[in-house]
């Protein structure tokens, strides 16, 4: 299915869920369900993030939650027997809520411009759409670039924390016409157009050689 590779350490603290879901007869497809969750929670902690900063603090962590449940049910599919074409829909469709519910969230705190976390949400979903683009072409998944899921989170992490880093030690630091979470959501989108950018070159590379293929055995 060409699924994104695990780092081996993050894939390590799942071995005892994994057993447990197939002890207990849990679908893959329900946790990946489940994973909209925590990215609701983390949508919710980021709007009220305005009124009640430290919520910059707590909001990424159920993003961690999403991304553990989003291994979870790859790991739990494969070891069960259950890996399948209908996965791949739960797979991404959850995925594309959650990422709506964060960003749009962010969107709506009252810490920055309104279209910067739906530009970052947008670019978030075209990034996800081109990699699935590929399948529709027959090629595999395309996960490459700089800015996938993962580090979208990893991005907004470090942005939140240093918001409220300067809300609460140097707030004089976060005035401007750009606020940390502007830039954060900048960064999230020039990363995604350049991972946008990248998939799709590799798959025109696979393209072309599949069709050069093609010439050379007929």
């Amino acid at each position: 299915m060409g699924r994104r590779p695990i780092a081996r350490m993050f894939r390590a603290t799942a071995g005892l869920a994994v057993n447990l879901c197939i002890r207990l007869h849990v679908h893959p497809d329900t946790i990946s369900c489940l994973s909209i969750a925590p990215a609701a929670l983390a949508g919710i902690c980021f709007w009220q993030a305005g009124r009640h900063p430290w919520l910059l603090v707590v909001g990424p962590l159920p993003c961690y939650v999403r991304l553990w449940l989003n291994m979870l049910d790859g790991m739990v599919a494969v070891a069960a027997g259950r890996a399948s074409w209908r996965g791949e829909i739960f797979n991404d469709l959850p995925d594309r809520v959650s990422d709506v519910l964060i960003f749009v969230g962010v969107a709506h705190s009252g810490l920055c411009a309104i279209p910067s976390g739906y530009w970052a949400a947008i670019f978030a979903l075209l990034t996800a759409y081109v990699g699935v683009f590929a399948q529709a072409l027959g090629l595999p998944r395309q996960f490459g670039g700089i800015t996938s899921k993962p580090w979208r989170m990893v991005t907004l992490h470090f942005g939140a924390w240093t918001a409220y880093a300067l809300w609460r030690w140097a707030p004089a630091l976060s005035t401007g016409p750009l606020t940390v979470l502007d830039w954060t959501c900048i960064l999230v989108i020039a990363g995604c157009a350049q991972t946008i950018g990248a998939r799709l070159a590799r798959i025109l590379a696979l393209l072309d050689a599949r069709q050069h293929d093609a010439g050379g055995k007929s």
